[in-house]
């Protein structure tokens, strides 16, 4: 093996290692090789290389689980974690949980203030919005003012003579349009032609022929 490669092969190997003793938990060497290529660009026979190498020279272990080799850091090297060290662990880890679930909470209710401030309309907008409505109200209140100063509003007695009208014509020219079919038809019985020849021949112009329909009462 050249310098070159063995001083790679070794710098390979402290990576690993040092990796192994600080994650302390078993690993398949596809599992160290996608967690470090990125930054420090090892490839996968390289990363089996040292595995194996590090395992041979006795720095960490090796195991066969199922058809892989999982690598994990040498125990024995760790001093002995009594149990109230493992008690006082597991209360920080609970403590960092609650931490953690807290800033997850607290990065949803920025987001979401987030969301509703980046929807919101900016200073300037809202400004030209306003401008809008003064304008649009100033309107309104001329042709209110309008309005209100016409001489030609209808009162309520003009208004409801209008409709009483309204009603007697309607009636009027329900009647007067019944009357004629009744007798259009009367004559029609003993009429030759047809009744559209009848009513040109008689010179008889209806509703449906200037599109005229009788309105609801």
């Amino acid at each position: 093996m050249s310098k070159g490669r063995s001083e790679a092969a070794a710098g390979a190997s402290g990576i690993l290692l040092k990796y192994l003793q600080e994650q302390n938990r078993p690993y398949s060497a596809q599992d160290v090789f996608g967690n470090l290529q990125r930054e420090h660009g090892l490839g996968k026979t390289a990363v089996v290389k040292a595995l194996e190498q590090l395992a041979q020279q006795g720095k960490i272990k090796e195991k066969m689980y199922g058809k892989q080799k999982i690598y994990f850091a040498d125990q024995d090297q760790f001093d002995v974690v009594s149990d109230a060290d493992l008690q006082g662990l597991d209360a920080k880890i609970l403590a960092l949980t609650a931490k953690v679930q807290s800033l997850q909470q607290s990065c949803r209710h920025m987001e979401a203030e987030l969301k509703e401030l980046t929807s919101a309309l900016t200073t300037p907008e809202m400004q030209k919005e306003i401008e809008e409505l003064k304008k649009e109200c100033a309107g309104y209140r001329e042709r209110l003012k309008n309005i209100k100063a016409a001489t030609n509003h209808v009162t309520p007695e003009e208004k409801e003579q209008v409709y009483k009208e309204r009603q007697k014509y309607h009636k009027e020219w329900r009647q007067r349009k019944r009357m004629a079919t009744e007798l259009s038809d009367a004559i029609l019985e003993g009429y030759p032609k047809s009744k559209k020849q009848f009513f040109e021949e008689v010179g008889i112009e209806t509703d449906e022929d200037h599109n005229v329909k009788l309105p609801d009462p």
